[in-house]
């Protein structure tokens, strides 16, 4: 539990439309059986995202801190947040507290996939890549083949209807940690950008180049020398269509297209 000791929900600050608002107020209800998800589809991308997750995870352990430890009668867990990675890994967060590695998920470049994986972990605040977004629909019964639209990602609806019943809150985000007509502001904390450096360092699958690049772009995203993130408010519907980079109707979609 990395951030236990080093960071408190309080240390961050968040605005609204340009005024102060409390953590409260971006995810409004929050409480400790929330479950957050991040949607990564360039390497390195979720730290344009970090501080917005380093502030909920230790929200998280806000209501545990008393019982915390690592002796008999103490509390060891770590929340139930998840890592969506696009076609590949594209980082490590275990420095950040995303643990245990299986929170780390790797899921197919396909839309419906990246759905379903949110689904199955019953994430309740959703963040995506900010993107051009891409059209999608839902699918309510079988259709031809020669009817598949390739300009179009296709849903099962009942995948597009368990994540309406049950995401409360949805978030575009940038890598560069400035999201085009942001309408929130998280300020970070410097013991949650140390966490976020590591992250970057131990990530072995990235190469040095890359890893320059990453700190660097997290420096430039300071403010008043706090690093500042921008996330812009959007609706379940516009979350969809940033999911993936491709938008194919793959082998497991066409697969419940036959059966339906």
């Amino acid at each position: 539990m990395h951030t236990t000791d080093l960071i408190r929900s309080s240390d961050f600050a968040f605005e609204l439309d340009g005024q102060p608002v409390s953590f409260e107020q971006i995810f409004p209800g929050f409480h400790a059986a929330d479950r957050v998800g991040i949607v990564v589809r360039d390497s390195g991308g979720s730290i344009g995202a970090s501080g917005l997750l380093a502030a909920s995870i230790a929200k998280f352990y806000d209501f545990y801190r008393e019982h915390l430890g690592n002796g008999p009668d103490k509390l060891r867990i770590y929340p139930d947040y998840y890592v969506f990675h696009v076609g590949i890994r594209h980082l490590d967060h275990y420095w950040m507290d995303i643990w245990p590695p299986h929170k780390e998920v790797v899921v197919g470049d396909e839309p419906e996939l990246v759905l379903e994986a949110i689904n199955d972990r019953g994430i309740t605040r959703l963040l995506v890549q900010d993107a051009v977004p891409y059209q999608a629909a839902a699918l309510y019964e079988p259709i031809p083949e020669e009817s598949i639209d390739p300009e179009c990602a296709l849903f099962l609806q009942e995948t597009i209807s368990s994540a309406e019943k049950r995401i409360l809150t949805s978030l575009a985000y940038s890598p560069s940690g400035r999201t085009r007509d942001g309408d929130i502001r998280v300020r970070s904390t410097q013991a949650a950008e140390n966490l976020v450096a590591a992250s970057i360092r131990g990530t072995e699958n990235l190469s040095t180049e890359c890893k320059e690049r990453l700190l660097a772009s997290r420096l430039a995203m300071a403010e008043d020398r706090r690093i500042t993130e921008t996330y812009r408010r959007i609706a379940l519907g516009g979350a969809l269509c940033m999911l993936a980079n491709s938008i194919r109707t793959g082998v497991v979609t066409r697969g419940y297209m036959a059966k339906m």
